[in-house]
């Protein structure tokens, strides 16, 4: 079968042997209909495709959107596609991708049910769309070439030992090819392609863009194919043919990648004994790019990228590595070089690291200072590729100097960047995934994007904009009456259950919440699985918090661990057994795990907020319930403990301001408003109360809507608080009084109002409490005449 695409090659195996594209759909190229300006064209410079499935059938790219308003309008940028000299690769053997569990970390493997990608890899909003990222615009491809294309002397490195080659020797230049004097290893840093070389019959060299790991990079012309831009990438270089023949062929599975966040392949070709790999063009920006023209900028400092931008940017990516790892591949080399900026999205643009996980003889490039430690020992796994994108975070977000030498295979202290101590969840999320223990990562790219998610929405809290989710493993709180005068353990939210389970159907049918009775119908579960054995440690808890006696709780607990004692539900679970039986420095140790396993989510910050405020350490709680009430005003416990703590620390503006973090479309928005006029006008040990605080309170009262009891028993605190006051020799405005009153007020109108304001709670009252309302009336009211 003949290609048909302004090609000679034929169709084998599903693919031209020589353009290395799939067969046409139905009408060749040279034969489409001419179409109006409204339908499927393509509509990119020099292609003349139709967009089928989604894709241009002539160039394999996603249609522009509308808002570019010409063709080609988001697709390129002032940068080429691929990474600066990969000088710090290097090869680390062809070792078994093994892994084993890991025993220093809690595990969050659970199961897949309640995790996914987040969105899936067709769709266009960029990122998780938290964030607003402006589109890099585009840019003559041809502009992107070297003016002279030379490899710098301090970028000249021997391909096999990693020892410097080509340097220069007093006033004698360095050489650009030769025989590195250690390893006798032969070296070329000129480039071997020219302007107007053709390679592979197809494709005409335009110049170098750059000089990588494997040799220089091109920019070519496609003579086949609408004349689209390419670029080539050298493979291998070899006098052996079988040698080449063989390597071109490992690479072609790399053709059967196709996502909209991955560079596509066209085609492997050879020229003059070297193999190169045709790729898409993506005009734009690397990661590496923007720090280097950030840093150019700030004078030559370095100058990290905001946080909430570098999140966004790899949650854009992570959709790929879920592609790559489901097929059984590793990328292997991920680090700012590799991930682009092209238009709107974010794209992997060097796939010469790929690597089937499975593959023994490959040979695995990595990095220093992003590679995984176990990779020369065990081979690439999912896990050493979750690894790499730890490590490209925190080189983005942060100066980390040392990264390649002192500071290669770990990270510097919390304390060392104020970025990590500001954010204590993002260093959580770089620390659990670059752990040395493979087993203690991530368990996949899905988990870990959730999780970048849930830290990017905290991040994002902080600048003043709450955009909450529904977390994929907690519940909600459980009460959110706010009534309480402390903390209750018992509001917190739960796990959820694993919907893989096979007793998840018989649990979910289970109503009850008395304790006893959901041990009881337990019993009659069709397995003892995972999840029936932590409801019934649940409820030993709560069982024991009502008798008193934890020593059942205790036991079901050890029974858990036996079986799997690094699930990081056991630690929480440890963690109520802990509250409950008021042992707040185990309770914080054990939801301070449970945090380190899952730095993305709310509900053990939370946790560790009730532990700590138990405790008396009402500043640290504060910090917690801040972080939580503001990234999810949802959680109303929070709110009502940083109130507290905030009061005890006397800060009642922060009270109330904490107390109106509650949204109005909470059950809880009445009972807050009315904490935070009880937070203004109540006596406390620490807390002054001052005329300021007395006249918000009496605003806030006017705002309220509940019944008119508790109105008036509001009322009747502020004007006890308000009379104090004028005793102390304080001025009261008349605006305490309620209404639109200006001036100031007199002790006399205040003793009316408190006694209207106790006959008022006197009429929803019955016996003795009645009499005593009428007494308090009578005794504030001011003695008259009449």
């Amino acid at each position: 079968m003949k290609c048909q695409r302004n090609c000679p090659g034929t169709i084998e195996d599903g693919y031209c042997d020589t353009c290395g594209l799939a067969p046409a759909r139905s009408v060749p190229i040279e034969a489409k209909p001419q179409v109006a300006a409204n339908d499927d064209r393509c509509r990119r410079d020099g292609c003349a495709g139709t967009i089928e499935d989604g894709y241009c059938d002539t160039c394999g790219l996603a249609p522009l959107t509308k808002a570019t308003g010409t063709a080609g309008g988001n697709t390129a940028g002032k940068a080429a596609h691929i990474p600066k000299p990969r000088t710090e690769t290097t090869n680390t053997g062809t070792q078994s991708s093994s892994r084993t569990t890991g025993t220093g970390a809690l595990s969050t493997r659970t199961g897949g049910s309640r995790r996914g990608s987040g969105r899936t890899g067709s769709s266009r909003r960029f990122g998780s769309g938290l964030v607003e990222i402006a589109p890099i615009a585009r840019v003559d491809p041809a502009s992107t070439l070297m003016a002279n294309p030379e490899v710098p002397e301090s970028k000249r490195y021997c391909a096999k030992c990693t020892n410097p080659v080509g340097r220069s020797h007093g006033d004698r230049p360095g050489r650009t090819s030769g025989y590195c004097p250690h390893c006798g290893e032969a070296f070329n840093f000129t480039p071997k392609l020219g302007k107007g070389d053709v390679v592979g019959g197809q494709y005409e060299v335009a110049g170098a863009l750059a000089h990588g790991g494997l040799g220089w990079v091109y920019l070519a012309v496609d003579r086949n194919v609408s004349k689209r831009w390419v670029v080539l990438k050298g493979l291998l270089n070899s006098s052996d043919e079988d040698a080449l023949a063989a390597a071109l062929a490992e690479q072609r599975f790399l053709a059967e990648v196709e996502h909209p966040n991955i560079v596509k392949i066209y085609n492997f070709v050879e020229h003059d004994g070297a193999g190169y790999i045709v790729m898409e063009y993506v005009g734009g920006k690397s990661l590496k790019d923007m720090l280097k023209q950030r840093r150019e900028e700030n004078g030559g400092d370095a100058d990290p990228l905001p946080l909430d931008q570098a999140l966004e940017y790899l949650i854009e990516i992570m959709p790929a590595f879920s592609y790559l790892h489901e097929r059984g591949l590793i990328f292997c080399d991920f680090k700012p070089d590799n991930v682009i900026q092209s238009g709107d999205q974010m794209k992997l643009i060097d796939l010469g690291g790929v690597v089937h996980i499975d593959d023994q003889e490959a040979a695995i490039y990595g990095t220093v200072g992003y590679q995984a430690p176990e990779m020369a020992a065990e081979g690439p796994s999912v896990a050493s590729d979750l690894y790499t994108i730890g490590r490209t975070l925190a080189v983005l977000t942060t100066d980390f100097r040392g990264y390649q030498s002192t500071f290669k295979e770990s990270l510097p202290d919390r304390d060392s960047f104020d970025l990590y101590k500001r954010h204590e969840s993002f260093y959580r999320l770089v620390d659990r995934a670059t752990r040395p223990h493979p087993g203690d990562r991530f368990v996949d790219s899905a988990e870990m994007q959730e999780q970048m998610l849930g830290v990017l929405r905290q991040v994002v809290a902080a600048q003043g904009t709450p955009k909450p989710a529904p977390s994929k493993v907690f519940t909600g709180e459980l009460r959110t009456d706010l009534k309480s005068e402390g903390p209750r353990w018992q509001d917190l939210p739960t796990p959820l259950i694993d919907l893989t389970d096979p007793a998840a159907g018989f649990l979910a049918s289970i109503t009850v919440t008395d304790p006893a009775e959901v041990l009881a119908l337990l019993k009659h579960a069709p397995q003892d699985t995972t999840e029936v054995r932590l409801r019934a440690l649940r409820a030993q808890i709560d069982l024991g918090a009502r008798t008193g006696v934890f020593t059942e709780a205790q036991q079901a607990r050890d029974r858990f661990a036996a079986i799997d004692g690094q699930d990081w539900r056991l630690a929480w679970y440890d963690g109520l057994l802990a509250l409950a039986g008021k042992d707040f420095a185990t309770a914080r140790a054990r939801f301070d795990a449970v945090w380190a396993a899952l730095p993305g989510e709310l509900a053990p910050q939370l946790a560790l907020g009730f532990a700590e405020e138990l405790d008396g350490q009402h500043k640290t709680a504060a910090g917690y319930y801040d972080v939580v009430s503001r990234t999810d005003p949802s959680y109303t416990t929070a709110a009502a403990g940083l109130a507290r703590c905030r009061l005890a620390n006397g800060d009642r503006s922060g009270a109330v301001e904490a107390y109106q973090r509650v949204p109005g479309t909470s059950s809880a928005y009445a009972i807050s408003q009315v904490g935070a006029v009880r937070a203004l006008v109540r006596a406390h040990p620490v807390a002054q109360v001052d005329v300021k605080s007395l006249t918000v309170a009496a605003a806030l009262i006017e705002r309220l809507e509940v019944e008119r009891a508790q109105l008036a028993e509001l009322r009747a605190e502020l004007l006890e608080q308000a009379l104090t006051s004028l005793r102390g020799g304080s001025t009261i405005p008349a605006a305490v009084l309620g209404g639109a009153r200006t001036g100031d007020t007199g002790e006399k109108d205040v003793r009316f109002a408190l006694e209207d304001a106790y006959r008022e709670m006197a009429r929803a009252a019955h016996g003795p409490d009645r009499i005593r309302l009428v007494d308090m009336a009578n005794a504030a009211r001011p003695r008259t005449r009449t």
